[in-house]
């Protein structure tokens, strides 16, 4: 047996996991690495910061820094610990929150399409959770659900619009209780592929996860798999090669309405996951097709906004109904096809 080189035997380096990640204001005003850490790190005193500092688990643009180094405008400072970063830590960050009302039990925010609810892997900042610890202290958490303070219920990463959120533990039982008993009032608006041949009606299909791609959902009609899940649309407005729906959920699974609206021949439009990426109804003329990509630009995602919510306040028992307007990507796809269809 050959002899191994004498360095294969030296110690393995210690591997670090990147827990934080920052990247400095471009106004960010000169201050020590040391006291801007304890500001931006949930947890974090001087004593830590300085200790982490001098063990090397502190690097500035790559490389390692001392606790009297005066920050720049666009530094980037990660922060490396021995474990990786579980599941359930949530980093706060100063993320704007489009705030439509707010109590002492709850508030109801407009969350913009690109903004993941909650952190996950891939995902672990920048979410909405990220910010709502941040704007608020000692949120509650479900049981079973830790990580995600706040949250009774979600919506997907590009889909923009209405979210209610629990601000203490008596306001978030009854709340969750509403969704659980699907009493609570949900209307989206999508812009789907096609006319549907009806104006109105009911799909009711098992939704569940797909046996090739786990990231997408199918439709079991037969419910041999998945959960009961039931949509009910109708159209709002037909474009000849697109229409916008409104669609008002009955139950509440993963990706029920993309899942849904494809199963009935109409995908997203925009909705790459669903086949809603490409042009499914229309001529093949090269004005359409450019048409269609400025279409795609403009809103390069699935063209889904949740509208409205409605519930019972869980302490004090009002009835409570808000709405969102469409964001500007979407007013502003349906506004070239109203054209489109128009000038045509």
């Amino acid at each position: 047996m050959s002899q191994r080189p004498e360095e294969d035997f030296e110690e393995d380096e210690l591997e670090l996991y990147e827990h934080y990640r920052i990247l400095v204001d471009k106004g960010q005003s000169p201050i020590r690495i040391d006291k801007f850490l304890t500001e931006k790190v949930a947890f974090a005193t001087r004593n830590k910061v300085q200790q982490a500092i001098d063990t090397g688990a502190i690097l500035v643009n790559g490389q390692m820094t001392k606790s009297n180094y005066k920050i720049k405008p666009l530094d980037e400072i990660r922060v490396l610990f021995e474990k990786p970063p579980r599941d359930t830590e949530v980093i706060p960050e100063n993320i704007p929150l489009d705030i439509i009302y707010e109590d002492k039990d709850l508030l109801v925010v407009n969350k913009p399409a690109g903004m993941v609810v909650h952190p996950a892997h891939g995902n672990w900042t920048g979410t909405l959770v990220n910010a709502l610890v941040y704007h608020f202290q000692h949120l509650p958490e479900m049981k079973g659900n830790v990580g995600r303070p706040g949250l009774v219920h979600r919506i997907d990463k590009d889909t923009s619009g209405l979210l209610v959120i629990a601000k203490t533990e008596e306001a978030m039982t009854p709340l969750a209780a509403q969704f659980f008993h699907h009493t609570i009032d949900r209307t989206y608006l999508a812009l789907v592929w096609g006319e549907p041949e009806q104006d109105s009606g009911t799909i009711i299909g098992n939704v569940g996860r797909s046996a090739k791609d786990r990231k997408v959902m199918d439709v079991f009609p037969d419910g041999s798999q998945g959960k009961h899940a039931v949509t009910h649309w109708k159209v709002i407005k037909r474009l000849r090669y697109v229409s916008l729906i409104q669609c008002n959920l009955e139950t509440g699974r993963t990706h029920q309405i993309r899942a849904h609206m494809k199963f009935l021949g109409h995908p997203l439009f925009n909705d790459a996951m669903y086949g809603g990426d490409k042009i499914r109804k229309g001529t093949q003329f090269a004005k359409y097709k450019t048409f269609i990509q400025n279409c795609f630009d403009l809103m390069p995602r699935q063209a889904l906004h949740a509208m409205s919510l409605g519930f019972i306040h869980p302490l004090t028992k009002a009835k409570l109904y808000f709405e969102a307007p469409l964001p500007a990507d979407f007013s502003g796809v349906l506004e070239k096809w109203e054209n489109y269809v128009k000038h045509e």
